[in-house]
C-alpha cells in the first residue's frame, strides 16, 4: 500500500491540512459515501502512527477494517482508491479557491449574471472591489481583474447608471497587463533555459513587446517592469545597470508580491551574478554574497520550496561564493545554523560536503577527507565535486599514489556514465588531464610551467572544472 498513489499523495498533508480534509470529506455536500470517510481515517491513522509498521497496511487489511467478513474484491478496492483520490483532488482545488478572493469575486459576478439576480448585483460588485484592494499583483491578479471587469460589463443592464461609466478601458488594460506579464515571465524562462539546453523557440510578438517597453512606463504595474528588466539582463548582459535597477525595483515593490514570487525574481538576479563572476568579475562575486545574505536575513530565499526550505542549489552557491571570499568562519556558522532549513532527503549530504569544503579551504585536509567519506554520492553533482575535491586534497598532501589511482577511477566513472552530457564530462576530463600534467612538473621548471600555461590559453573556451585552483597550483610552480 505504501507505493499506492493515494497513500503517496496523503504523505504531503500536515496535521492542519489533514483536519481540513477530514471536514471536507465529512461534508455531505462533497461526499455521501461514509466508507470513503472510514477509508481516509484508516490511512491517516497509519500515516500519523506508523512506528515501523507500514508493512501491515495491505489492501486486504484495509478491506477487513472496512467490510469485515466480506470477501476481498480488488476491482472494488481500486474503485474506492480512485474515488477517494478524486475527493482529495477536489479538496486541493477548493483550498486554492478559498485562498483567492479575486477568483471568488469573479465567480460570484459570473453566477449573479447568469442567473440574472438583480438584487445581488450591487453587493457582488462591492465584493469584487474589496477583493481587488491591496491584493498581491502577480500576473493572475490582472487575469482575475479582467474577468471581473468583463462580468461587470455584461451586467450593465442590471445597473441603470452603469452605462454612463463604461469600463471597457479597464477590460483592455487588465487584459494587456496580464498578457505582458505572462509573456515576459515565460520569455525570461526561455532565456534562462538556453544556458542549459540548445532549443530554439518561436515567441510571437516578443520583439514588438521589447520595443514597446523601451518607451512605455509601467510604474503602476511593477511586475511588468521587473520581468522586463530580467529579460534585459539576458539580452543585454554587459549592461550591468539593468541588474542594479532590477534589484532596486524589487526592494521597493516587495509589498506587491508574495514571497515565493519575490524568490523567483531574485533567483534571476543571483543567476546574473553567477554568470558575471564566472567571467571573472570580482565585483559580482561580492554582489552575489551581499544579495544572498540579504535574501537569507529577510527569509526570501526560503520560499522556493514547500515548508520554507532552502533549495540545495542555493545552499551550495552561497557556501561556494563565501569560501572564495575567504569568509570561513561565517560559512561554517551558516552551514550549522541553516542545516535544519534544508530538504530532509538532501540535508546530511549537503551539510557534510559543505563542511568538507570549509576544511579544504582552511587546509584541514584530513578533516575534509573524513567528512567526504560520510557523504552519500547518489546526487551526481556531489559525486563529481567530491571527486574533484579529493583530487585537490591528494595533490596538496603530495599523495601522488592516491591521486593517480583516483584520477584513473574518476576517468572510468566519467566514461561509464553515458547519460552525462559531453560538456559536463569535458569539464572533469580536462581537470584530470591538467592535474596529471601538474604532477609531472618539478618546482622551478620554467619551461614545463610555460608549456602548461600555453596549453591552457590555447584551450580557452574548452571548459575546465576547478580551473582557478589549477592556475593557482601552476603559479606556485613558477
Amino acid at each position: 500500500m505504501k507505493d499506492n498513489k493515494l497513500y503517496a499523495t496523503l504523505n504531503h498533508f500536515d496535521k492542519i491540512e489533514q483536519n481540513r480534509l477530514h471536514k471536507y470529506i465529512r461534508s455531505p455536500y462533497f461526499n455521501a459515501n461514509n466508507i470513503l470517510t472510514e477509508f481516509l481515517d484508516i490511512l491517516f491513522l497509519y500515516l500519523n502512527h506508523r512506528n515501523g509498521k507500514i508493512s501491515e497496511l495491505t489492501k486486504e487489511a484495509i478491506w477487513i477494517k472496512l467490510f469485515h467478513r466480506e470477501p476481498y474484491n480488488d476491482i472494488r478496492f481500486r474503485k474506492l482508491c480512485s474515488d477517494l483520490l478524486k475527493l482529495i483532488e477536489g479538496f486541493l482545488a477548493q483550498e486554492v479557491f478559498n485562498n483567492n478572493p479575486l477568483q471568488q469575486a469573479a465567480s460570484l459576478l459570473q453566477a449573479v449574471g447568469e442567473r440574472r439576480m438583480d438584487g445581488l448585483y450591487k453587493s457582488a460588485k462591492k465584493i469584487s472591489e474589496l477583493a481587488s484592494e491591496r491584493h498581491f499583483q502577480h500576473p493572475l491578479f490582472y487575469h482575475y481583474q479582467y474577468q471581473i471587469e468583463t462580468n461587470i460589463f455584461e451586467l450593465t443592464e442590471l445597473d441603470p447608471f452603469q452605462n454612463e461609466h463604461n469600463n471597457i478601458e479597464k477590460i483592455f488594460n487588465n487584459l494587456d497587463y496580464y498578457f505582458l506579464c505572462e509573456k515576459l515571465k515565460w520569455y525570461a524562462t526561455i532565456l534562462s533555459s538556453k544556458k542549459l539546453i540548445s532549443q530554439e523557440y518561436d515567441v510571437l510578438f516578443i520583439d514588438a513587446i521589447i520595443e514597446h517597453l523601451r518607451t512605455k512606463n509601467y510604474d503602476k504595474v511593477p511586475i511588468i517592469n521587473i520581468y522586463y528588466l530580467i529579460v534585459l539582463t539576458y539580452l543585454e548582459n554587459n549592461n550591468t545597470q539593468h541588474y542594479y535597477e532590477l534589484i532596486n525595483k524589487l526592494k521597493h515593490s516587495r509589498n506587491y508580491f508574495q514571497l515565493n514570487e519575490q524568490c523567483d525574481a531574485y533567483q534571476y538576479a543571483l543567476n546574473y551574478c553567477i554568470s558575471k563572476f564566472n567571467l571573472g568579475s570580482q565585483e559580482f562575486l561580492n554582489e552575489y554574497f551581499r544579495l544572498a545574505k540579504y535574501l537569507i536575513e529577510n527569509e526570501i530565499l526560503f520560499t522556493g520550496l514547500p515548508d520554507d526550505k532552502l533549495a540545495a542549489v542555493n545552499f551550495r552557491g552561497v557556501v561556494s561564493v563565501a569560501l572564495r571570499l575567504k569568509e570561513y568562519n561565517w560559512t561554517e556558522k551558516f552551514i550549522k545554523d541553516i542545516q535544519n532549513r534544508l530538504p530532509v532527503d538532501q540535508r546530511e549530504t549537503a551539510v557534510g560536503f559543505s563542511l568538507a569544503q570549509v576544511y579544504f579551504y582552511q587546509k584541514k585536509y584530513d578533516l575534509a577527507i573524513s567528512l567526504l567519506a560520510t557523504v552519500e554520492y547518489d546526487d551526481i553533482t556531489y559525486n563529481l565535486n567530491g571527486k574533484s575535491m579529493l583530487m585537490a586534497i591528494y595533490y596538496e598532501k603530495d599523495d601522488f599514489e592516491a591521486l593517480t589511482f583516483l584520477m584513473d577511477s574518476f576517468k572510468t566513472f566519467l566514461t561509464r556514465h553515458t547519460e552525462m552530457s559531453d560538456v559536463r564530462k569535458k569539464l572533469y576530463l580536462n581537470l584530470i588531464k591538467y592535474t596529471r600534467k601538474l604532477t609531472k612538473i618539478m618546482p622551478g621548471d620554467r619551461k614545463a610551467v610555460e608549456q602548461i600555461k600555453k596549453e591552457l590559453e590555447e584551450a580557452k573556451g574548452s571548459p575546465i572544472a576547478s580551473e582557478r585552483w589549477l592556475r593557482e597550483k601552476i603559479a606556485e610552480l613558477e
